[in-house]
Parts: C-alpha cells; sequence; structure tokens
C-alpha cells in the first residue's frame, strides 16, 4: 500500500518546531526572511510539509536558504554536514542502476529525489551551499548532470576537499572512483545519495531541494 503523503496534526507540529528551531540557530542562512511567513506559507502546503519530513526522516536537515527571484519560492536545502545515512549507496539514476550486474544499490539519486518530491542540486546551487557553510568534507554528493554528459556514460558529483568545493565527473558505473589522497574503492563503497531541494513558493507552495550523496 503506498504511503499517505499526509502527516498527522502531531507529525506536522513536530517537524514545524524542529524546523523553527534550526531556521532560528542559522539565521546566516536566510538573512531577511521571517519564519512566520515561511511557516504560514507550509502550513498551507501538506505536500511540501511531507516532503520536508522524508528529508529529516532519512537524516537530513533542511532549511531556508534564499527565494528564487523569478518563481518568489522559498528554497529549501538540506544542509546536514554530511551526505544524509538514509539516502546513501545508491547510483546516480535508473540507467546507472540498470547497469550494474554485481553489488546493486538500493536505488537511485534522481528517482529517491523524485519520490519524495525534491530535486538534485545544480552545480551553481550546490557551490551557493557552500558558501553558507562547510558542506560534504568527508561525503560527496551527486548533482544534476547535463544531457551530453550523460549521454557519453557520466554523471557529477561535488564535495569539499582541501577547504574548496569542487565538482567531479565519474562514469556511471564505474569500476573504481578513488578519492584524492585515499586508496581506490569500489564503486558501492562511494555511491550515496543527499537530495538537498525543495522548494516552496510565498504564494502558496514548497519547492524542495535535496543531496543525495555518492560517498
Amino acid at each position: 500500500m503506498p504511503k499517505a503523503k499526509e502527516l498527522t496534526v502531531k507529525q506536522r507540529d513536530g517537524l514545524l518546531r524542529t524546523l523553527r528551531a534550526r531556521f532560528d540557530a542559522h539565521m546566516q542562512r536566510h538573512a531577511g526572511v521571517e519564519w512566520a511567513t515561511v511557516q504560514a506559507r507550509l502550513e498551507s502546503n501538506s505536500a511540501k510539509l511531507w516532503s520536508l519530513n522524508e528529508m529529516e526522516q532519512s537524516g537530513g536537515e533542511p532549511d531556508v536558504v534564499g527565494i528564487d527571484k523569478t518563481t518568489d519560492e522559498y528554497i529549501f536545502v538540506d544542509c546536514s554536514a554530511q551526505s544524509p545515512t538514509g539516502r546513501r549507496s545508491v547510483c546516480y539514476d535508473r540507467q546507472a542502476l540498470d547497469a550494474r550486474k554485481k553489488h546493486k544499490p538500493k536505488g537511485n539519486a534522481v528517482e529517491m529525489a523524485t519520490a519524495i518530491g525534491a530535486t538534485l542540486l545544480t552545480t551553481d546551487e550546490y557551490r551557493g551551499l557552500q558558501e553558507l557553510g562547510q558542506f560534504d568534507t568527508t561525503s560527496s554528493s551527486w548533482v544534476q548532470t547535463p544531457t551530453k554528459i550523460r549521454k557519453l556514460g557520466g554523471a557529477l558529483f561535488c564535495d569539499r576537499r582541501y577547504t574548496t568545493p569542487c565538482s567531479c565527473i565519474t562514469t556511471v558505473p564505474s569500476r573504481t572512483m578513488p578519492l584524492a589522497g585515499s586508496a581506490a574503492r569500489s564503486e558501492s563503497d562511494w555511491i550515496s545519495v543527499a537530495c538537498r531541494r525543495v522548494a516552496m513558493t510565498r504564494r502558496a507552495a514548497t519547492r524542495t531541494s535535496e543531496r543525495h550523496s555518492h560517498a
């Protein structure tokens, strides 16, 4: 039976308390944004609350990181320091997952994000996230990959190494994925998923972004 995309009153109130506490603790991520306005929009959109709750339940820490000037939406991004534990050990997309013959991961980042109403970050959004703190210092996150790169069998992931955000391309699937300064490991050791993005329009909706970690 499919999971109902609706929170109970207890779940909703608990989530709002968690989001409020995180919002207040990290005001530098959303200067000029008032929680009362964000909460009002969240309470009017049960689907977005459900998406944010799914991010929380999988080990994420969604928080407001700004407003989309084009769509007038509040942007929630998963701000967990490392890739969420509940969204790891996955391939980039269905094509990569189907191509794996041995040691198949449990899923793929693109479909996992879609299933909870979120999207993967773009490389620009990921770099913007890194300006708000230090993320993925020991993990990595899949990000949206341009079609021309994906057609060549590659996929993009980003992380923060040596105090600097960086993006890399890996073949999908790949035999080994060595990380700078480390021994080569099997793909299943590194590929995780960090869905980071959920968005919420100030008019009535919410947009959600995710980090699906790759490490």
